[in-house]
């Protein structure tokens, strides 16, 4: 990080961003990662994980883009914590190879994998009508 770096912050509400000193962002994000960890660390205990996360954390979604989000980690949860990335994947590999998609990504590929093709089907009609039916319903329901 350059000293005096200036990242540029969208505003709400119609105001035009705002460049604030990147260490000051820095400053306000940090403390709110490092509660964040610990309420998930904390979570984990109660739980009675912490024995089965022996080899580590993983880390996915947007926020663990993040820079330092991995050192502050591994301080947080006292092991090791790396950032997860969807693997095993083809076709638009060049736009889901991101943290950001990493559970999307792995729940598709366990679902294709672990779910029998018998599931899509249901005595009264196809999958993709029950699905259209569930979905107007919703629209009738909240219109």
């Amino acid at each position: 990080m350059e000293k005096g770096e200036l990242i540029v912050v969208p505003s709400v509400g119609g105001r035009k961003p705002m460049e604030v000193p990147r260490q000051t962002l820095a400053e306000i994000i940090e403390p709110r990662m490092e509660e964040i960890l610990s309420l998930v660390n904390r979570e984990v205990m109660r739980a009675g994980f912490e024995d089965k996360c022996a080899a580590g954390v993983v880390l996915s979604g947007g926020t663990s883009l993040l820079q330092g989000i991995e050192e502050l980690g591994e301080q947080v949860f006292e092991m090791p914590v790396r950032v997860g990335r969807p693997i095993g994947i083809g076709g638009l590999i060049d736009v889901v190879n991101s943290p950001m998609y990493a559970t999307g990504v792995g729940l598709v590929i366990y679902g294709s994998r672990n779910v029998a093709r018998r599931n899509f089907r249901q005595r009264d009609g196809h999958f993709l009508h029950r699905v259209y039916e569930k979905m107007r319903e919703g629209v009738v329901a909240f219109f």
